[in-house]
């Protein structure tokens, strides 16, 4: 099994007739994706490699039965193109997005309050089913299906890297998701965390936070009181120097809040495997989370 997508996910995207979405749908596409279509204003009635366009979510949505949009549009346009798939009712929203204004997201965010749709990033790499749906950014070809490891990530390329540890160790993955790490985003680590506990085929999770805000510390308290499958924790940032921006704009350090020192000490009292060390990530994955 795996989470949020699979194999029967149908997915639009928003954004296609653009440089960068034409190639990420073809990247996508080429992996298995099972693309239905694009959405871009005023272009209705092109086809691109074959994937017909349509002005609007809510037509594509009728002519083609998708349930999952891709956005790949420029800042100034992203937040109506989530609120956009919101309205249409869309299951699953992967915004790749990166720079969309705080105020942006923040009327997203109340726009989506009591809706149906789940949103991932924005500014994130997206999510991959190993071996049956991808809908994002990320090297399909490091990824290993069958299970048993579900990988959840503020950051992209650290989730590539875990990714590529894991298949190194013969540790397949059922779902790889980057969640974004901007200050306001749509789904969480404790959504995705609630997600790897109810899925049976999950047997054991990999975790990468990095300096700022929170999240990672309420994680590694649910974790605690919520789970029964092992967890390895990472977090990015640790030499990072207090007060400066590191990288995403949720990765900043104030007020003694949000160290990684501080995000690690979190992990060990909650039970979490905490990898110091990036480079040993899947050796430590393989040593826990296989069998004696």
């Amino acid at each position: 099994m795996a989470i949020f997508i699979n194999k029967d996910t149908r997915v639009l995207v928003q954004g296609i007739t653009g440089k960068e979405g034409q190639f990420h749908t073809r990247q996508c596409s080429d992996y298995g994706t099972n693309i239905v279509g694009g959405v871009t204003p005023g272009k209705a009635g092109q086809n691109i490699n074959g994937i017909p366009v349509f002005n609007s979510v809510a037509d594509a949505k009728r002519e083609t039965s998708a349930n999952a949009s891709m956005i790949v549009v420029p800042p100034p346009f992203a937040a109506e193109a989530i609120l956009e798939a919101v309205d249409a009712e869309l299951d699953l929203v992967v915004c790749i997005t990166e720079g969309i204004p705080v105020m942006d997201m923040l009327r997203v965010k109340n726009g989506m309050k009591g809706r149906h749709t789940r949103l991932i990033g924005p500014n994130c790499p997206g999510i991959i089913t190993p071996g049956e749906c991808k809908i994002g950014i990320m090297p399909g070809p490091i990824h290993t299906p069958g299970g048993p490891v579900g990988v959840v990530s503020r950051s992209g390329t650290l989730t590539y890297e875990v990714v590529h540890q894991l298949t190194g160790q013969g540790l397949g993955q059922t779902t790889c998701l980057g969640i974004g790490g901007d200050p306001i985003n749509g789904t969480d680590f404790i959504d995705c965390l609630r997600a790897f506990q109810e899925d049976p085929e999950t047997k054991a999770v990999v975790m990468v936070g990095e300096i700022g805000g929170n999240a990672e510390e309420e994680a590694a308290a649910w974790i605690a009181a919520n789970m029964d499958k092992p967890v390895v924790g990472f977090i990015a940032g640790l030499t990072a120097p207090p007060g400066r921006r590191m990288g995403h704009a949720g990765a900043i350090v104030s007020c003694g809040k949000g160290t990684a020192e501080a995000k690690l000490t979190a992990m060990r009292e909650n039970g979490i495997h905490v990898c110091k060390s990036l480079g040993s990530l899947g050796e430590l994955c393989k040593e826990v989370f296989t069998p004696s």
